[in-house]
């Protein structure tokens, strides 16, 4: 096989396309992995890896600003805006060689330019200097992943009215910024602006914030939101969005009520879309379906020996979906039998503080479901580690069916949530009942008792409240 004749090309290597090709490349194919910027993708570059660094500043400089509460003492805090923003680029560039290292040990051939699927099993490959180079391939994984929706009314130039990609390397931090959209992106964002002492509003169309979560914790961060200072309206929408030199200015209509903002930043966080275009999908037989291209349960398209996985199928939009999807994919193509995905057992994360971590179904979701079920909670001012470690804010909620014990949610608010998530994320894969849980032995102070406790709460045998 020559050196243009792949088994598998993966197109993309964000965290469902390296992941897909290191994959690949173990089950004995000969694959390569075409990047048209960064190893890495969006999460590694431009989303979930630099936004952690950036919040993780901002929970050190919110601890900084109350040390006294454990009996210490800081002096004068302060902060340098732009050493933080350098700080979580030089994050994602470390882990960028992580990946160009991954590559290299799984003997991954790792092609730089834009790729186009082409007739006959062919990917057309232009490189910066404008030069095109085919590739022919057995099969090919389109992990191209997705963008910041933009609609007309929310004009963005990226330089006022910007995108988590500009949210993310603002050299000068802004005085004072509107967020549009309350899901996970915008809320992270709040939640650190809102540390370095920005003047946020949120701005949510639905009813609360982060609004596919659990009301009774959407509700709960929301009143930590308002204690920090962020401005929240939820049933609003924008009006009428424009900027003039420096300044943006909105006008935010909840019912029939309008109200005027004006600011120097607008943050759009309203979605994502998947980057179909340009890839030559209509060349080859590929449907799209808004932005999206549909799948099978092991993510072939229309076309066999094509596969989409990522960002690029639809939701739920998530790094380690991408990445579970391009094992599947890797693992059907090289005639393995994998098992489809279960998305009711997939975890959802909002890094802001407190944490946001759920899995499976809320409550509202059970009961229309037509589901019986019992419902267990457990505050974290209850927990002894939570207490001494100061971080009492938030709980933790579990939803079981009332009859047979079958764990169908937990939800969980807590400055440690996405940690805690990954046990009841094992119980919802194994199929686990609370009482399985309860009857755990958990290790004492731990914030993972809380969990075990709010399945108390549910079968009625709670001891610690």
């Amino acid at each position: 096989m020559s050196e243009t004749n792949f088994d598998c090309i993966v197109i993309g290597s964000g965290p469902g396309g390296y992941v897909a090709a290191i994959r690949a490349s173990q089950l004995g194919l000969k694959t390569a992995v075409i990047e048209r910027e960064n190893l890495g993708g969006v999460c590694l570059n431009w989303g979930c890896i630099p936004t952690k660094a950036l919040l993780k500043s901002a929970e050190v400089f919110e601890t900084l600003g109350h040390v006294e509460d454990f009996g210490l003492s800081a002096g004068t805090t302060g902060f340098d805006f732009p050493k933080v923003i350098n700080r979580s680029r030089e994050v994602s560039a470390r882990m960028e060689k992580g990946v160009q290292f991954l590559m290299k040990k799984n003997k991954v051939t790792t092609i730089f330019g834009h790729g186009m699927l082409k007739p006959g099993n062919l990917v057309s490959v232009t490189d910066s200097s404008g030069k095109d180079t085919q590739y022919s391939y057995k099969n090919v994984i389109i992990a191209t992943g997705g963008r910041a929706k933009t609609f007309p009314s929310l004009p963005v130039d990226k330089e006022r009215v910007i995108t988590y990609r500009q949210a993310l390397a603002l050299r000068d931090r802004p005085n004072k910024l509107l967020v549009v959209g309350a899901g996970a992106i915008g809320i992270e964002f709040a939640y650190f602006y809102n540390t370095f002492g920005t003047d946020v509003t949120v701005v949510e169309l639905m009813d609360n914030i982060v609004p596919i979560e659990d009301e009774e914790i959407s509700k709960g961060l929301a009143r930590n939101f308002k204690k920090a200072g962020v401005a929240i309206r939820t049933g609003t929408m924008v009006e009428k969005l424009e900027r003039k030199g420096d300044t943006v200015h909105a006008i935010l209509k909840t019912g029939d009520k309008t109200e005027e903002w004006s600011g120097d930043y607008c943050l759009v966080a309203v979605g994502v879309q998947g980057n179909i275009e340009n890839l030559g999908l209509e060349d080859v037989g590929i449907e799209t379906d808004r932005s999206f291209i549909p799948t099978d349960e092991f993510y072939r398209t229309a076309v066999p020996n094509i596969y989409a996985i990522g960002d690029i199928n639809g939701p739920p939009l998530l790094a380690h979906v991408a990445s579970h999807e391009g094992i599947i994919a890797a693992e059907h193509i090289a005639g393995e039998h994998p098992h489809a995905m279960d998305y009711g057992s997939v975890a959802a994360c909002t890094y802001c503080k407190p944490q946001i971590a759920s899995i499976g179904m809320t409550e509202k979701a059970a009961r229309e479901a037509g589901r019986n079920i019992k419902v267990g909670k457990f505050p974290f001012t209850a927990s002894g580690k939570a207490v001494a470690i100061g971080e009492t804010e938030g709980m933790v909620k579990v939803v079981i069916d009332a009859e047979i014990e079958e764990v169908l949610g937990v939800h969980i608010l807590h400055p440690e949530a996405t940690e805690l998530i990954s046990e009841a994320s094992i119980i919802k894969s194994h199929e686990g009942i609370a009482s399985s849980v309860l009857n755990t032995v958990h290790a004492h102070p731990t914030l993972s008792e809380a969990v075990m406790e709010a399945f108390g709460d549910a079968l009625g045998r709670a001891v610690h409240i």
